[in-house]
């Protein structure tokens, strides 16, 4: 798997631009929200943001992210009976 050196993410303002959101969609997994790592992921979920844009009424806007700073980390527990 490449190091992630950008994030793009389908927004969706509510009331106005300042008041965005990413929207999900309903996969076997559960939610899953409109985000990925590069372009082909945001090709892959062109479909679902059109459908999401066409029930919502609303266009999606798509965000590149470039910066990378890492804010924490979230470490294994230790696992019962070991």
């Amino acid at each position: 798997m490449p190091r992630i050196t950008e994030m793009f993410c389908f927004a969706v303002s509510d009331r106005d631009d300042d008041d965005e959101g990413v929207p999900a969609v309903a996969t076997p997994m559960g939610p899953m929200p409109l985000v990925g790592a590069d372009t082909a992921r945001v090709e892959s979920l062109m479909p679902h943001a059109q459908k999401a844009a066409d029930e919502l009424g609303k266009p999606l806007r798509i965000y590149k992210f470039t910066h990378r700073e890492q804010i924490g980390e979230v470490t294994p527990r230790a696992r019962a009976g070991k």
